[in-house]
């Protein structure tokens, strides 16, 4: 039976002046915020949430997963990115699964070793702080409080607690015992219960005092390397030693005066933009919000822009990228076109399946920002957790094509189609910093971007409304072959009729806890431009309004 999960209280936005962190959990949005408080910038609170988070949450994410960060950088008022995301093993090849007896119709479990890719987190948190970093506190400094909190304990919240069940009973369903390390008395911790991770306290206390040679060589390395091996994979310390983040160029769209800033492929970023410039060729606030006619027009710009990510998203690095034409408003409008408005079009794709993530977002006193996502990919990714390290290794490589002709197929020291996906939001025309914000949730992220940006510009809806609002999920089913839209409860049931006669295969109400795949977001906007009826003297361009989604645990907090 589903267990209720009931939307029975209302939040405000957080409004501040100073600084503000918005996260998924309490305790690591406090952690944040207390590095702000102590001058560090956005960045350096940044890392110490993420780190905060794979204490806290290490159901959706942790060191031994990936990251992509993007950095409103307020000197120069440019916006930077890095991709945080790891490489397939060195031997890694298709020809090897094959080997294995594994195909693209027969692919291995999501859950098996061979899915490890090399986890890009602790990396990226450390060329985090050295790129965008205040240098007024050390690494050790922004992870300690991390480490206090794995050391000391803390008690697990609700929304956490049910996904860590359920991840923990899904690892043992494929045949793998999650082990003590995230057990207690053989259990997943309940709704309040006291957890400790002491071995993790203990790695990212080798991360700071080595610096990214405390993960990627040494003691933590090898413990990854043993378990990755004993369990049928073929990462080596090689793989881990060569690692690096990337610092890319962001890509953006403008829409209605903003401009959406998106990390690059490997990462899925472009599927929102994409689907914005699909949108700017409709009028979607005469429609009504969250109308049959309006979510029709959405749900089929999401899919054609889900159709060409899978298509064409892979490593930049191994694969030409049409990036420019992906990203031009003339393609835009050749996909509105395909639109129909009275009935669904039947467009086919395959993607991977769903998974848990973290999105936070933090703005400083001097008006930096930094849009930040840490993952482990599928709740405990692979559920192998090196020995006396006190994470689990993340399965991202579960995301490669098995198809020898695709552009996302494996190979070695390769990047797979990344779903994770920071935004950042700014003026089309004087590039000042607009807003800061995400939705995590796989395949969820773009359609959230999406969904959040056109609440707050389009129907002028404050950061927390523009959160609580019902969304729709957009989803295909390879075994069906068939698009489905998910509807959540909040949306009126006369709509969702109206969609089931455009012909859109409709599951509504979505309540209780299934509310989780329709992401967890995270707003700090700068200034009430999302109020059309607001004037912005100086003083309230400055203020900052945040929101922390109600399908999670977390708060946003100022001072």
């Amino acid at each position: 039976m589903q267990q209720e999960l009931p939307f029975s209280s209302r939040r405000s936005p957080a409004v501040c002046l100073n600084g503000c962190v918005a996260s998924s959990q309490p305790l690591a949005s406090v952690i944040g915020l207390d590095i702000l408080k102590r001058g560090g910038n956005a960045a350096d609170a940044a890392v110490a949430v993420a780190a905060a988070l794979g204490v806290t949450e290490p159901c959706s994410t942790g060191i031994g997963g990936d990251c992509f960060c993007l950095f409103y950088d307020a000197r120069i008022g440019q916006v930077r990115g890095l991709n945080g995301s790891g490489r397939s093993p060195r031997a890694l090849t298709l020809d090897l699964l094959s080997s294995f007896g594994f195909s693209q119709s027969q692919p291995p479990s999501v859950f098996h070793a061979i899915n490890v890719t090399v986890p890009g987190a602790a990396a990226c948190w450390c060329e985090t702080i050295q790129l965008f970093g205040s240098k007024k506190l050390t690494l050790g400094e922004v992870l300690e409080p991390a480490a206090e909190l794995a050391e000391r304990g803390f008690p697990v919240t609700e929304i956490t607690a049910h996904h860590w069940a359920k991840w923990s009973k899904a690892l043992k369903a494929d045949g793998k015992a999650l082990g003590g390390d995230f057990l207690i008395n053989n259990q997943p911790p309940k709704h309040g219960q006291l957890f400790t991770n002491p071995t993790l306290a203990r790695t990212y206390r080798e991360l700071a005092q080595r610096g990214r040679s405390g993960f990627y060589d040494g003691r933590v390395a090898e413990a990854i390397v043993d378990v990755v091996g004993r369990n049928g994979g073929v990462m080596t310390l090689d793989d881990l030693k060569n690692h690096s983040s990337t610092e890319v160029r962001p890509i953006f769209t403008d829409y209605k005066g903003v401009r959406l800033w998106e990390c690059p492929p490997n990462g899925q970023g472009i599927a929102a933009i994409i689907a914005l410039n699909i949108l700017k060729n409709f009028s979607m606030k005469e429609m009504g919000h969250n109308s049959g006619r309006y979510l029709h027009v959405l749900t089929e710009a999401l899919k054609l822009s889900l159709v060409d990510v899978a298509q064409y998203c892979a490593d930049p690095e191994k694969v030409n990228v049409p990036m420019e034409g992906l990203l031009s408003e003339g393609y835009g409008r050749q996909r509105a076109e395909l639109i129909n408005m009275q009935v669904a079009a039947i467009t086919e794709h395959g993607t991977p399946p769903g998974s848990d993530t973290v999105y936070f977002a933090i703005v400083d006193e001097e008006g930096n920002a930094c849009s930040f996502v840490n993952s482990t990919y599928m709740g405990f990714g692979t559920g192998l957790v090196p020995q006396n390290c006190g994470f689990s290794l993340h399965n991202r490589g579960a995301n490669f094509s098995l198809d020898r002709s695709h552009g996302n197929c494996v190979g070695p020291e390769k990047r797979p189609y990344h779903t994770i996906m920071p935004a950042v939001v700014t003026d089309a025309v004087s590039g000042r910093l607009l807003c800061c914000y995400g939705v995590m949730g796989a395949f969820m992220q773009p359609q959230g971007h999406v969904q959040v940006l056109l609440n707050m510009l389009e129907f002028g809806m404050n950061p927390q409304k523009a959160l609580d609002a019902p969304r729709i999920f957009v989803h295909y089913n390879k075994a069906d072959r068939e698009w489905k839209l998910s509807v959540e409860d909040g949306v009126e049931q006369a709509v969702a009729e109206d969609l089931q006669k455009r012909g859109h295969t409709v599951t509504w109400p979505v309540s209780g806890h299934d509310r989780s795949q329709f992401g967890r977001g995270q707003v700090i906007a700068v200034g009430c431009w999302w109020d059309p009826d607001a004037s912005e003297p100086e003083m309230a361009a400055r203020v900052l309004w945040a929101g922390s989604d109600p399908r999670a645990d977390g708060c946003a907090l100022g001072y």
